[in-house]
């Protein structure tokens, strides 16, 4: 594939890994770029973590959960299942809370000092928003940036999970389908990227999609995009955040419902549901904070890669007017991230689980009254 300027920092991590000569004992993973971070994830696995050993070398582990010091102890800790181990670690931020941390920064300088060889470390530093051009990141994130960098740089390699920039997202498009033997016309491929706001997540997706739409033919045009976008705007979830900013419940699970049997994947899709839902209303908390009211103001306060698509800005303005405060949107994000929670630890009944958030979700909050949901706070600057 061409190299593209948006993938650079993750195409040199990649090359690092396979190489036992350039690997280094911690990576950080900074910024919120979900497309990216499954790249690098995807090829750390099938690098340093085949299937095979995978249960016994492989731990995903929480800095809210657990503690810096356990980390490093398994992370040195050698494995009788398997030669080589892999941490990711989530929660980043939680290092950079209230305190100095001298313990917490002297036993990692201790441990850097002499790591141990057969194990990598990940930290994910996903609270961190990093547009396509640097000089453009929010104040308060490029303090967290730098001190992140300054704290742990001197030992982890660095991978930007920058917002992909548009140019680079209509290249990938392209030059992805060419790989796979598919003609993805250069006015198709930007339809695509615009309809759905540089969106990698979303891009993806539909790309995938559109390839099996032309298979046969192999050749994707502007009408192909049009008709599949048009479909993707039909499945999307600005139906079912219509239905719940009305307090509909019976269309809100209606279409909650029509959502999973639309999904290749059905319930097992629920988590990219989520990460949908509570963008939404993220974006919806913007718009309502700005007091935005004509759609071509949305481009003004989101940026490139946080935008929704074209067709849904309207609608999305007037779902965010219902919200009366800004208490009621983060209490919504909240219990998606709660939501979120759950379906991560595996229950019983996933369906179950949504069907509670969509009726919490299109509930009038009552006023006064604790929010269950509040210990799920997460950061929305």
């Amino acid at each position: 594939m061409a190299s593209l300027k948006s993938f650079a920092s993750v195409d040199r991590f990649i090359a690092e890994i396979a190489s036992p000569a350039t690997l280094r004992p911690a990576y950080l993973l900074l910024g919120d770029e979900v497309f990216l971070y499954d790249r690098c994830r995807k090829a750390v696995l099938a690098t340093l973590a085949p299937e095979d050993t995978r249960d016994f070398c492989l731990q995903d582990l929480d800095l809210a959960e657990t503690s810096i010091f356990e980390v490093l102890d398994r992370a040195q800790t050698p494995s009788l299942m398997a030669p080589f181990q892999v941490l990711f670690v989530r929660n980043l931020k939680t290092l950079y809370g209230r305190g100095s941390k001298k313990e917490e920064f002297a036993a990692i300088d201790a441990y850097f000092r002499s790591p141990n060889p057969q194990a990598l470390i990940l930290f994910v530093a996903d609270h961190l928003r990093i547009p396509t051009d640097l000089r453009k990141m929010d104040y308060q994130d490029k303090e967290r940036f730098e001190k992140i960098r300054e704290t742990l740089g001197d030992w982890c390699g660095t991978v930007e999970l920058a917002r992909v920039d548009e140019n680079d997202a209509i290249k990938w498009v392209t030059t992805t389908a060419e790989s796979r033997n598919v003609k993805f016309d250069p006015d198709a491929a930007r339809e695509l990227v615009d309809a759905l706001g540089a969106d990698m997540m979303l891009i993806a997706s539909e790309f995938e999609k559109l390839l099996l739409y032309v298979e046969g033919k192999n050749r994707v045009t502007l009408g192909d995009v049009e008709t599949m976008v048009l479909a993707a705007k039909q499945r999307s979830l600005y139906e079912l955040t219509d239905a719940i900013s009305a307090k509909d419940r019976p269309r809100a699970l209606l279409l909650l419902h029509g959502l999973l049997n639309a999904s290749d994947g059905g319930e097992d899709a629920a988590i990219g549901h989520l990460y949908m839902l509570a963008r939404t209303f993220r974006q919806m908390l913007i718009i309502s904070e700005k007091n935005v009211r004509d759609p071509r103001a949305i481009w003004q306060v989101l940026w490139q890669g946080f935008r929704m698509p074209p067709f849904a800005a309207e609608d999305l303005i007037k779902q965010a007017r219902r919200y009366k405060s800004r208490r009621e949107l983060t209490r919504a994000i909240r219990l998606v991230a709660r939501a979120d929670l759950e379906l991560r630890s595996s229950p019983a009944n996933k369906l179950l689980v949504l069907e509670r958030l969509i009726l919490d979700l299109s509930t009038e909050p009552k006023p006064n009254t604790y929010d269950p949901s509040q210990q799920f706070a997460i950061e929305l600057s």
